[in-house]
């Protein structure tokens, strides 16, 4: 997986519009190199629903400008509205794997695992929405380290505790009652979508 910063794309924002090729010329990683097009549109995908950017038009006249909540109430709404989404596409798939058994073998190194065909899909899509989740906790606190405005902050902490509550028992739910190879597995592949704050994962 690949990491960007939300700081650094929005950065490159420098324009009142901003099209999708003059932005991913400009962003680069570490090394100075571009992120692939398709990954850095996935990038933007994913600031568009956690409403830090907003997309205007379509394909080559499509640009993007940032955007800004006119109230506290507004941002916390927005917030609260894709947390509830994650947390029903999460307890969802979780319904459909919680008490089956998600792989049919794992290795003895744990390098290789062999799924059960009737939880593959769901599997991957509780991944899926644990990624969503995770990114967004990343943005919040990136949000809350950003903003001068106490209220916020604290109203942010709060939205970041929800998120935390939630995926602490859906971590339980997942793990309880599987074997020491299956938690490995799986608490590897839930690490591996957790982003440094301010980051992005996808």
């Amino acid at each position: 997986m690949q990491t960007i910063a939300i700081g650094d794309i929005l950065k490159c924002m420098t324009s009142e519009k901003n099209y999708f090729g003059d932005i991913w010329e400009r962003c680069t990683n570490e090394n100075k190199k571009r992120y692939t097009r398709a990954k850095f549109k996935e990038a933007l995908k994913k600031m568009e629903e956690f409403g830090f950017i907003r997309k205007y038009g379509y394909k080559n006249e499509a640009y993007y400008e940032r955007t800004y909540h006119s109230t506290l109430e507004d941002n916390i709404g927005f917030i609260n509205n894709i947390i509830f989404t994650y947390e029903s596409k999460i307890n969802k798939a979780l319904k459909n794997v919680e008490n089956k058994k998600i792989f049919l073998d794992i290795s003895k190194d744990l390098t290789s695992h062999k799924f059960s065909k009737h939880t593959k899909t769901d599997y991957e899509l509780l991944l899926e929405g644990m990624s969503g989740m995770f990114n967004l906790a990343s943005s919040i606190l990136w949000g809350k380290e950003e903003t001068d405005d106490d209220e916020l902050k604290k109203e942010l902490k709060k939205c970041f505790e929800q998120i935390s509550k939630f995926m602490d028992e859906i971590n339980q739910k997942l793990l309880s009652e599987r074997k020491t190879t299956e938690r490995i597995v799986l608490q590897r592949d839930f690490s591996n979508r957790i982003p440094k704050v301010g980051y992005l994962k996808f």
